[in-house]
């Protein structure tokens, strides 16, 4: 069933490709070369897998001494690559999607996953918090230990990279979404209308009613089969080989996405009011990671999982206040970007 993108290409592609040094963490690390560097480790899954994970951080003084001052408050690099038994409750949630996975209530079956996760969250409210995250998953047949693997019955690639500002500034979200349209663009041209979309309608938080940010991209469930959101007439990526390819411009996009972005904002002035809306809109962004998003779900619901790797994107300091009155000024700086959290933009068509 698998035609090209075996574990063994997209396991060299992650290590190879985005060794943690560079370009994400190097890239970060550049901009402000007298913060910590990431902290760096390399992990084993005691049920199979492996990873690497890095970490920015900046510990608070113990003393009354000013805090840090460091362009980054909290940002990670996780990449992971992990194999072992997916429980019933897990394949009938996937069955939605992949019917061809065999499902008998009782039945464990073999999992493969790889992927790679990124979350940048700056210390200025004025710079937005970027995510992004791409993988793959297979499931195959569980056959006996002296036969080997089994057959595969299903896999797929999945992923996105989306925004999220507490103050708007409509030409970081057109620069964001026009990076985006560009590399998809190159593999077919309703990929990005089609992905920008879902990944306005995922990032939903449905008890705010509002969107967790500005939006990017969404996919999930990317295969040689036939895409619910996707037409079968129009070009896209149809083989293994080519939805491979498609990831990895994806992944390279990242960094010119985003990077002008943090480089424009880093350095603004900024009151202790933008840093209340900034807490508060960081709050939000927890609330959609704890409450919907589907991959922390899973995780937390995988036997043996490494916490610290599932929950690195949240950011390091949130807040909540009881009927705040921050943003309900239509006109004020917070107060811009409501709008937009409630009905979203087509960024990238946006004139100047």
């Amino acid at each position: 069933m698998r035609e090209a993108a075996t574990p063994h290409q997209i396991v060299t592609w992650l290590y190879r490709n985005y060794p943690l040094a560079t370009p994400y963490q190097g890239s970060f690390e550049k901009l402000d070369p007298n913060a910590p560097s990431f902290k760096r480790d390399s992990w084993l899954r005691a049920q199979g897998g492996k990873g690497v994970s890095g970490v920015f951080f900046s510990p608070p003084p113990t003393d009354a001494s000013p805090g840090p001052q460091t362009i980054l408050e909290k940002a990670g690099v996780n990449i992971s690559v992990v194999h072992g038994m997916l429980p019933p409750a897990a394949i009938k949630e996937m069955r939605a999607d992949h019917s061809n996975i065999p499902y008998d209530e009782k039945t464990s079956l073999p999992f493969f996953a790889a992927g790679i996760s990124l979350v940048v969250h700056p210390r200025n409210p004025h710079a937005p918090t970027v995510h992004a995250n791409y993988r793959y998953f297979e499931i195959t047949e569980k056959v006996a230990e002296s036969d080997g693997t089994g057959k595969v019955v299903a896999w797929w690639f999945g992923g996105g990279s989306d925004l999220t500002p507490s103050y708007l500034y409509e030409e970081d979200a057109r620069h964001f979404h026009r990076t985006l349209q560009n590399a998809c663009n190159q593999h077919g041209s309703e990929l990005y209308p089609a992905f920008k979309k879902w990944c306005d309608e995922y990032f939903y938080i449905v008890h705010r009613q509002e969107t967790r940010g500005v939006g990017g991209l969404f996919f999930d469930d990317l295969s040689t089969e036939k895409h619910a959101r996707l037409s079968d007439d129009v070009e896209r990526p149809r083989s293994a080989e080519e939805i491979f390819d498609f990831i990895k411009a994806l992944g390279n996009s990242f960094i010119p996405s985003y990077l002008p972005i943090l480089e424009r904002r880093m350095s603004m002035p900024s009151t202790d009011q933008h840093r209340r809306w900034q807490l508060l809109r960081r709050g939000r962004y927890v609330e959609f990671n704890l409450v919907y998003d589907r991959g922390t779900k899973f995780g937390l619901k995988t036997p043996s999982a490494r916490i610290e790797s599932i929950l690195m994107s949240l950011p390091e300091t949130a807040r909540w206040e009881y009927m705040t009155d921050m943003g309900t000024d239509l006109e004020s700086e917070e107060g811009r970007l409501i709008p937009v959290l409630k009905q979203p933009v087509d960024w990238a068509a946006l004139e100047k």
